[in-house]
């Protein structure tokens, strides 16, 4: 059975993974008979938000064990990760992906992304093994893989486009029910909640690309 690693940015769409992103993911990995394992940092790099008032707190909490409420078990430390550990990755959205896995929520084009995100997408990249993205998160792939001329979509948000687009990436407008497939660089995206505008629809699309991953494996 292949296996794929969901890399989750902590627990919420204010600062961490975004939980129906999340949990679609896994529910459509599980329903296309792939094994898979949850995957974060053992970091606080959560700035916590209230997501009653959509204000931060103050609080700080750890990326992994705030991702562990969704995976319903311990995450894997991040760190461990080696390319021949999984047949492909898959990183979901919410804001945890702009702001704990990279800061392009701070910096945009200019963002840092976290050291062993970068490594994990460089190495499976190079061992040409599939890669997706979710929602915001193809920002990681844009600042990692641009270079490459990687395709990707965002959805249709104009600003967000463009400002990928200045990393090298084709950019390709998609509807929430669809994926964008880039067969050379083995990378599949889709809105998500980019667009919306409910959980009914984004699975339509995360389900095209965990079926495109799995065509791919």
């Amino acid at each position: 059975m292949a296996r794929v690693g969901v890399i989750l940015s902590g627990c919420g769409k204010l600062d961490g993974s975004e939980i129906h992103e999340a949990t679609l993911t896994l529910l459509h990995l599980a329903e296309l008979g792939l094994s898979y394992e949850c995957i974060a940092p053992y970091e606080d790099l959560v700035v916590e938000m209230d997501h009653c008032t959509m204000t931060p707190t103050g609080a700080r909490r750890n990326a992994a064990r705030e991702a562990s409420r969704i995976a319903r078990t311990k995450v894997r430390d991040i760190c461990e990760v080696r390319t021949g550990d999984y047949d492909a990755l898959i990183f979901p959205g919410g804001l945890g992906a702009a702001k704990n896995l990279c800061n392009w929520f701070e910096k945009g084009p200019e963002c840092k992304v976290h050291n062993e995100v970068e490594r994990l997408i460089e190495e499976y990249h190079a061992a040409k093994k599939p890669l997706g993205f979710i929602c915001i998160a193809p920002v990681l792939a844009g600042a990692v893989l641009g270079h490459h001329g990687v395709e990707l979509t965002i959805g249709t948000d104009k600003g967000t486009a463009s400002r990928l687009e200045s990393l090298g990436v084709k950019h390709f407008n998609h509807a929430v029910d669809e994926a964008h497939i880039d067969i050379k660089n083995l990378v599949v995206s889709t809105p998500a909640y980019m667009l919306g505008p409910g959980i009914a629809d984004i699975s339509k699309g995360i389900r095209k690309l965990v079926e495109a991953i799995k065509d791919m494996i």
